[in-house]
């Protein structure tokens, strides 16, 4: 995996798959200073074992009601798990970091952050589709895709790189890339990656885990000299924390149609489900199942 430099680099780099160990204390001086007090009265006592209590039952309400969850450092997030085995080669780029698949010629999935800031990015697109160096072993190219009658759909969108000139050429690595209809990469696809940037202005950070999705072993054929994949649908899961965490998937097949938004979307469990992959797996089990057994489109929309 290649080196990450920049202030990307704090952010990208993560445990090893599994890691489960999130936990983090503030320390100030060291010094401790002693004073004479005055005795306090036993109803002074009465009245702080009585706030702790409060206290003590406000948090456990709140983590149960779903409201106040402990925060977790997105490089433990963002890194989901294969339930079943796999092909796979983990690639780590400024903007996302990729797992490629290179029998299929396409991404297992791809993840990564993105903040309000980023999404005021300003390079401009690249639309120079090349092989990824890091790949080992045979890779799709831009030939594979001329003529072919699919689009090269972007799992990590240009628009989201636009923070950084390294970002956006990456993005079009082909590493990043899937035949997509071309009416789905236009539209209801499109549409899901606005709404994408919108959360992420509204809330500060979106965690996003976005693929293919092979219901058949072939999935829809293959296009090009290296026979490139093609998906039967496609994926795309969204994580936000607003004073807890939530989290909504959405699911498209890869054909042409338009239907309202709210009607691609789906639990993050359903995801799961379909693609054998585990999301967010680092979160503690109470947390991971709530947030990924429902979602609420008002969150989101």
């Amino acid at each position: 995996m290649r080196a990450v430099t920049g202030r990307r680099q704090r952010r990208l780099m993560f445990a090893p798959c599994g890691s489960r160990k999130a936990s983090f204390v503030k320390t100030g001086n060291g010094k401790v200073k002693t004073k004479r007090r005055k005795k306090k009265s036993s109803n002074g006592w009465g009245k702080a074992l009585l706030f702790i209590i409060l206290l003590a039952v406000t948090y456990f309400y709140a983590k149960e009601e779903g409201v106040f969850t402990p925060s977790m450092p997105t490089d433990e997030l963002i890194v989901p798990q294969f339930t079943k085995a796999t092909e796979s080669q983990i690639i780590e780029h400024i903007g996302y970091i990729v797992s490629y698949n290179q029998k299929r010629r396409n991404p297992n999935w791809v993840a990564y952050e993105l903040t309000a800031e980023e999404v005021l990015g300003d390079e401009e697109r690249s639309d120079d589709f090349i092989p990824d160096p890091e790949v080992r072993g045979r890779q799709a190219t831009d030939e594979d895709y001329k003529k072919s009658g699919w689009d090269r759909g972007h799992l990590a969108p240009a628009a989201d790189m636009k923070w950084s000139k390294q970002a956006m050429t990456e993005s079009f690595y082909l590493s990043n890339i899937s035949p997509q209809n071309n009416n789905l990469n236009r539209g209801v696809w499109k549409s899901i990656e606005e709404l994408t940037r919108e959360n992420a202005t509204r809330y500060g950070k979106v965690l996003v885990v976005t693929g293919p999705v092979f219901t058949t072993g072939k999935g829809l054929g293959s296009i090009g000299h290296n026979k490139v994949a093609i998906p039967n649908s496609f994926f795309k899961v969204l994580l936000i924390e607003n004073g807890g965490y939530r989290g909504i998937g959405f699911y498209c097949k890869n054909v042409a149609g338009r239907k309202r938004l709210s009607s691609y979307a789906m639990s993050i469990d359903s995801i799961e489900e379909i693609t054998g992959i585990d999301f967010f797996p680092t979160l503690p089990d109470d947390i991971e199942n709530s947030v990924e057994k429902e979602f609420d489109w008002n969150v989101w929309k």
